[in-house]
């Protein structure tokens, strides 16, 4: 990889650079805000005779709202507790985050779009029926995706499986040097390297041929990774480039609302779904928390669309006049090897459906015989906790491999915070001991699966865009399983031993994590 393609410059690490640096004044802005909304609390609370009735209203009608608002169970928890020991702030604070402020353009034009795209791909002649007599409830598990978008499933599609980031690096610089029409890519994470520098030689000297080059990333990038004008960095090189919700130095619920999927698409005919981020650490170019184990899917055919219209939705979120037509009806006739039947699918957390966790919900309650489960990290609601350990209670076999060596310690605790009432109910918990785990992987009874970005915490359930790949009777399906079984075989098995000799830091920490996890 040459230099040339390093467009920005190393991060410098001195006390200046830091001070001057746009993360510095975005963080000293907000606080500034948020010492300001203490300072009128104060003052108000210094001029009021009434303050304890003012209490007791804010603790009474945040209560009540609580009780009768749609907000998931453990999340009311947390608010209640919150506004227990800080009434006026923590109603203040609930009434912020209930009403989207600064959030509402984006909600209207996110409806927007789903509304306008939700006929845009027919569900292919065929398909809906023989899954209807099939009798595995797929059939209507499609009816339910659909209710949130555009959702169809295929059966003309073929799935191949990548059990590491590298194996899925390789095809996917493969598939970008055979573009001839257009490459779009979305990630959370890009991340200037051997792998993104890799992918961006291949970018650029296609941009030069005339293929419509897209790159999206999340606006968290250029706070943690990329410089805040990485995108006319990009454009300089004819690659057109745009970051989701770039942070601003405004208080706003809005950046809590992720760009977490990762998707490539190349010309209609090819896609790329799963956790792998376009950073050095994915493909174990650099360790980072021991060795990464990450998955991947590939899709050629029909399936691919769906794909497409997944990022045509992000990247048009505020286009005037937002533009779907020839890409949506490119390609989609390539599979060599198709099987089974192929459900992409996305999640939006502006529309109140929880989609990430209902399908996970689903397997679980389908399974018959076991649901194998791969995921970073581990914070459940009541609904998700109770559908595990209810599952390995009527006999199915449930697995869960989780990092052996965390990437965030407070993430890890809550995890562990969990091992007790799963394990008592039967759900076999592994820790995987080379490294990390960043796979998000379900596979069940050997005929479905689900491969995706869709982590099992608050996060990727609440708050992320996220997307994933439904897979049922798909040839690859075996691969998948057989994966696990050799991804367990290098983990340690959580049991009442482990648990009650777990140390006593992660003991308090998940203890008080727990208070506060629906916001984390």
């Amino acid at each position: 990889m040459s230099d040339i393609y390093r467009l920005a410059k190393p991060k410098q690490k001195g006390l200046l650079s830091i001070i001057f640096s746009r993360f510095f004044i975005i963080a000293l802005l907000i606080v500034l805000q948020v010492v300001l909304y203490i300072s009128l609390y104060r003052w108000v609370k210094s001029f009021l005779p009434f303050v304890s009735g003012l209490v007791m209203l804010s603790t009474v009608a945040g209560v009540l709202y609580l009780f009768n608002c749609d907000m998931d169970s453990s999340a009311k928890l947390t608010w209640m507790f919150i506004i227990s020991i800080a009434p006026i702030p923590g109603a203040i604070f609930l009434w912020f985050t209930q009403t989207n402020m600064g959030n509402r353009l984006l909600t209207r034009r996110v409806d927007a779009l789903i509304q306008q795209t939700r006929d845009a791909i027919p569900q292919p002649e065929g398909v809906l029926e023989a899954l209807e007599q099939d009798g595995s409830g797929a059939d209507d598990l499609i009816k339910y995706l659909n209710r949130s978008g555009c959702f169809p499933a295929y059966a003309n599609t073929e799935v191949t499986y990548f059990p590491t980031g590298e194996e899925k690096f390789a095809a996917l610089i493969e598939a970008l040097k055979a573009a001839r029409k257009f490459i779009f890519m979305e990630y959370f994470i890009i991340e200037e390297g051997y792998m993104w520098g890799s992918i961006l030689e291949v970018l650029v000297e296609k941009a030069a041929q005339g293929v419509d080059v897209r790159v999206m990333y999340d606006g968290m990038c250029e706070i943690t990774v990329l410089p805040p004008d990485y995108c006319k960095l990009l454009q300089a090189k004819g690659i057109k480039a745009r970051a989701y919700s770039p942070i601003q130095p405004f208080v706003s619920s809005h950046y809590n609302y992720r760009d977490h999927r990762k998707i490539a698409v190349v010309d209609g005919e090819v896609a790329f779904n799963g956790g792998v981020n376009l950073a050095d650490e994915y493909i174990n170019r650099i360790e980072r928390f021991g060795h990464w184990k990450d998955t991947a899917v590939m899709l050629r055919g029909d399936a691919v669309k769906s794909f497409t219209l997944l990022f045509l939705q992000m990247w048009n979120i505020m286009e005037e006049a937002p533009a779907f037509e020839p890409y949506i009806s490119e390609g989609g006739s390539a599979a060599a090897h198709p099987s089974g039947y192929v459900i992409p699918y996305g999640t939006c957390p502006l529309n109140g459906q929880h989609v990430g966790e209902l399908v996970y919900m689903d397997i679980l309650n389908r399974a018959t015989d076991y649901v194998h489960i791969m995921t970073p990290y581990l914070i459940l609601d009541g609904e998700l906790e109770t559908a595990l350990m209810f599952a390995a209670e009527r006999g199915v076999d449930v697995k869960l491999i989780l990092p052996g060596i965390p990437d965030k310690h407070a993430a890890y605790a809550l995890a562990k915070s969990h091992y007790r009432r799963l394990v008592a109910s039967g759900v076999k918990i592994y820790e995987y001991t080379p490294g990390f785990v960043h796979a998000k992987v379900f596979v069940s009874d050997d005929v479905k699966a689900v491969v995706g970005t869709i982590n099992l915490d608050y996060r990727s359930l609440y708050h992320h865009f996220e997307c994933a790949t439904y897979l049922y009777k798909t040839a690859c399906i075996p691969d998948i399983e057989r994966d696990f079984q050799q991804t367990l075989a290098k983990c340690r098995k959580v049991t009442d031993e482990t648990i009650r000799n777990e140390k006593l830091s992660y003991k308090i920490l998940g203890s008080l994590m727990k208070f506060i996890a629906p916001l984390m």
